[in-house]
Parts: C-alpha cells; structure tokens; sequence
C-alpha cells in the first residue's frame, strides 16, 4: 500500500450534493436482531454514487428514497463498499449499471481494476482514503459540498462510537483512522446512524 496522503493537502472542490437515503439502526427486537446500514447519495454533475447500499427493510424502501431525489436505479455511476459485510453491501445489484469501488480495486462488468483506493478521485468533489481498523479493507469517502466536507465511514457506528467497537480487527489503526477523517471532515456520516457533527464526547 502507498503512504497515506497528508490529509491537509486533500483537494477537494466543493460541487457535490450529499443526501442520507437511509439512516441505518442496530436494535433488539425479542429474539431477533435488526440491522440497517446507513446508505448515501452523492450527485457532483454526472457522477451520481451510493456509498454503502446495505441492509434495510426492503429494497423499495431504498429505491423510492433514491428516487426521491430524481436519481433512477440506471443513473447510478458508481457505488462505494466501505467494507465487504454484507450489511453493507448485499443491495448493490439494485444499480445495475454501478463501477463498484472497494480498498482494492474498481469492478466494472467483468473488468478488475486493481488500484489501491487511498487518494483515488470519483468526481472533482469526491475521494476516497483508506482507514482500517473496524476491519483491514475499511475506506472512507471524502466529500466536498457548499456546506462544508463529510465523510461516510464505519470508522464509527454512530455518534457514540461505540468507543471500542465490538467487531474491530486493529485497535490502533482505529484510532489512527478516527485521527485521520476529523483532520479532513467537519460531518460524519456513520455506519449505523445518522449524520453527526464531531464535539470533544466523540470518540477517539
């Protein structure tokens, strides 16, 4: 893997539209567990990506909040795995025209494409880093918008953290990654929640 780059010298513009299609949960329910991921638009002029299209109650759900925002499921250009746990992943085929993009490469039809995915640009507006730590392959997406930059990772799983996540494979590339995402984003877009702005309680 390439050295990370220096997060203060990530150029980004400032054109991209960030929308939360769905804001994901974890939740006892009895004897059975619900788990929603937390899915993103990003529109920056004909780059249209869905960051993580995860778990949710049922796949209308996700196309109707897609469409919501005027995208159908073919205008989608490319979707982002933050990481390769299926409740994150499992409804990716709903855009059947979607460059896939994970820590490794760009799966495009029957096309592999190896790149490492730290510092690779999906539109003037969008880039991705690499932050592992909840598992080795995990990437973050950087987001430039009028309003300020976001990040969609799983470096937390809501605003809380959990401090110690319950799944991580590194606890010091954690902290590394958490370290690394609030040096270049004023929002975080969680894995399992909704967006939040970061204060002195987040987690480290």
């Amino acid at each position: 893997m390439s050295a990370p780059m220096a997060d203060p010298q990530i150029s980004l513009g400032s054109s991209a539209l960030v929308h939360v299609v769905h804001e994901g949960y974890v939740r006892e329910d009895g004897d059975a567990e619900h788990v929603g991921g937390t899915v993103t638009l990003i529109i920056d002029g004909e780059t249209v990506i869905i960051v993580d299209p995860g778990m949710v109650s049922a796949r209308q759900v996700l196309l109707d909040a897609v469409a919501a925002h005027g995208v159908e499921p073919g205008a989608v250009t490319d979707i982002v795995f933050s990481h390769h746990h299926p409740d994150h992943t499992v409804n990716a085929a709903l855009f059947p025209a979607a460059r896939i993009h994970d820590h490794q490469a760009i799966y495009d039809g029957d096309q592999w494409i190896s790149r490492d995915a730290d510092g690779a640009r999906l539109s003037e507006s969008v880039a991705l880093i690499a932050t592992p730590g909840h598992t080795p392959q995990d990437i973050s997406t950087l987001i430039g918008t009028a309003q300020g930059r976001y990040a969609c990772t799983h470096a937390w799983w809501g605003p809380d953290g959990p401090a110690s996540d319950p799944f991580c494979t590194d606890v010091p590339a954690l902290a590394a990654s958490r370290a690394r995402i609030l040096a270049a984003a004023a929002v975080i877009i969680p894995g399992h929640a909704a967006p939040f702005t970061p204060d002195a309680t987040t987690p480290r």
